[in-house]
């Protein structure tokens, strides 16, 4: 055998390893992460509260003061995997599953603002038993505000993660012209639930998103991929092993999410007697504002939580933010997890001064 052919060999072995790895890893990303999130002394619970209903949360090891997460929609308090063992090494960490979402529960008329931020103000007083911190990603965020304008002497600081204010109503997305949300997740949730013969939303989701149906053909590939994985793994949460996992992480917590959550948002239920400026109004502890860059799409969808004039909105009715613009997604503690530990620990200094 020549040098050459020697040397060709040996690149394509090394090619093969490699690719071999990358389609491991991307299969089985999440199991190391939460391996993480075990390691670093995290636990899974669940509580029932006087109503009858059950909130499941991961409570961390006690290393600070109480640090509550509440996630974005269609995930689960797992979703803060790339950030909680960071995290727990300066604060008490909870982090919860809203209703419609996890091992929370899943009852329709638990799918408001408020009864979400009610269930939270009495988990932090009867389970954490102290004032703390809360950070909010997304809708999450909004629920953040509430708990804090709700419950001010319990709450120290609060980190809004992309927060969808005012663009987050029927009405609001409308007149914006439309948002992302609106099409990827609101009209998706409401069509599922209107065709009674389908029964799995997650394949529903994927043949009907809106951000796929901009790859073109690819949306069919992974749609054919997803239903022939889900065949051969039943109960397990879609992968795809030449997709990148980033692309399709919302799928390793949807076939635990009620598609009523979302339609409560087509419907404007989710927001029902919320006066948002009032809310940002009346949180008086210090805020610090994660904002992603504001970005239209094809049709001048809004690929953001919310435009530049809602984040001054936003921010010129708090009374003590800092509002931090970052190069992102939506997703910040997801894509950038130093940059919301660091917000997180600069809330905890902040509130100190």
């Amino acid at each position: 055998m020549s040098i050459s052919l020697g040397i060709i060999l040996i690149l394509l072995i090394c090619g093969t390893v490699i690719v071999i790895r990358y389609f491991h890893a991307n299969m089985h990303y999440n199991e190391a992460l939460i391996s993480k999130v075990r390691q670093a002394g995290f636990n899974d619970k669940l509580i029932k509260l006087p109503d009858g209903s059950t909130i499941r949360y991961g409570e961390g090891p006690d290393n600070g003061p109480a640090l509550l997460l509440i996630h974005g929609q269609t995930t689960a308090w797992d979703d803060y995997d790339t950030v909680l063992p960071k995290l727990s090494e300066s604060f008490h960490v909870y982090a919860v599953d809203c209703y419609g979402h996890g091992r929370s529960s899943h009852e329709a008329a638990l799918y408001s603002c408020q009864a979400n931020g009610n269930a939270f103000i009495w988990l932090i007083d009867n389970i954490i038993k102290e004032n703390c911190f809360i950070s909010g990603h997304s809708s999450g965020g909004i629920l953040a505000a509430w708990v804090a304008a709700n419950a001010p002497n319990q709450v120290n600081g609060v980190v809004l993660e992309d927060p969808p204010f005012f663009s987050v109503t029927p009405e609001e997305v409308q007149e914006a012209k439309g948002a992302c949300a609106w099409y990827e997740t609101y009209l998706v949730t409401h069509s599922f639930l209107s065709r009674h013969f389908e029964t799995d939303f997650t394949l529903y989701y994927l043949k009907h998103s809106y951000l796929l149906s901009l790859f073109g053909g690819l949306q069919n590939k992974i749609v054919k991929s997803a239903a022939k994985y889900r065949r051969s793994n039943p109960g397990k949460p879609i992968k795809i092993f030449w997709i990148p996992h980033i692309w399709l992480r919302p799928l390793l917590y949807m076939d635990n999410y009620d598609p009523r959550f979302g339609d409560a948002f087509y419907d404007g239920s989710w927001m029902k007697d919320i006066d948002q400026e009032n809310i940002l109004k009346s949180i008086k502890c210090p805020v610090i504002y994660l904002k992603a860059d504001t970005q239209y799409g094809k049709d001048d969808v809004l690929y953001a939580a919310n435009t530049d004039d809602d984040a001054n909105k936003v921010q010129s009715l708090l009374c003590n933010c800092k509002r931090i613009n970052i190069k992102s997604g939506h997703d910040i503690h997801l894509e950038h997890p130093d940059v919301f530990i660091s917000a997180c620990k600069k809330l905890l200094n902040k509130s100190r001064k």
